[in-house]
């Protein structure tokens, strides 16, 4: 069990960092925060995007925060978890979620 938010946040952002080479950039990559977004041009409804938010992680003295374009869908109705412990199965549930979130981007062709 991981309770150090910088290990924590390290542990996430090592299993986003796959799909930064899957087509998505990061806006921010530091020590603290890493996100990715995806830089298609796409018609959502009425609107046109040049980009769209896919994950974060960030991490400050209280905890770690996970955010998602997808965790609605894919969360338990949750695009948002602060994290204070990380185990195994919550590291495999934010992986099942990723690669879910991911298949979600690609048949919207967001990504």
């Amino acid at each position: 069990m991981k309770t150090d938010f910088v290990e924590i946040f390290q542990t996430i952002r090592a299993a986003m960092q796959p799909y930064a080479t899957l087509g998505f950039a990061n806006r921010e990559n530091s020590d603290r925060t890493y996100d990715l977004w995806s830089d298609k041009n796409i018609k959502s409804g009425p609107d046109q995007r040049s980009e769209t938010f896919f994950a974060s992680i960030s991490a400050d003295q209280h905890e770690a925060v996970l955010k998602t374009n997808f965790g609605h869908e894919v969360l338990k109705g949750a695009s948002v978890l602060k994290i204070k412990e990380l185990d195994e199965e919550l590291m495999n549930q934010i992986e099942d979620a990723l690669a879910v979130g991911y298949k979600l981007f690609k048949e919207k062709e967001w990504v």
